[in-house]
């Protein structure tokens, strides 16, 4: 028998007409370091990103609602109040989450609609 061992990336994505104000946003807002996408795949458009171990890519896709749904990334941090602070000088809206025993966290939509948690383990 063979068992799912981890998760190599997520993916997420913005219309193609906004892959610089993306960039700028998860690069330059949430400091993510871009990562070089493998030249069979930069034709695709979007880009990539690291955070800890794992990649987020960040892909174009046109003609979807991404404020239609519950999925999302939970990026955990070390200072959920900092971050606070920082998404609402940017202009995002923080919406509270349903408290889970043990955890800080609050919720938002990035720039392009796509739903982001933010949580932060209590000592």
């Amino acid at each position: 028998m063979s068992h799912i061992i981890g998760i190599h990336h997520v993916q997420i994505t913005v219309p193609p007409d906004q892959v610089d104000s993306a960039r700028e946003f998860y690069c330059g807002v949430l400091n993510l370091p871009e990562i070089e996408k493998p030249d069979s795949l930069k034709g695709r458009g979007g880009f990539w990103l690291t955070v800890g171990d794992r990649d987020v890519h960040v892909g174009i896709e046109d003609g979807f609602d991404r404020n239609s749904t519950k999925a999302h990334i939970a990026y955990h941090v070390d200072n959920l109040d900092y971050w606070h602070k920082k998404l609402t000088s940017h202009g995002i809206t923080i919406k509270q989450s349903i408290p889970i025993e043990g955890f800080k966290r609050f919720e938002c939509r990035d720039p392009f609609g796509n739903r982001i948690e933010l949580i932060q383990p209590l000592k």
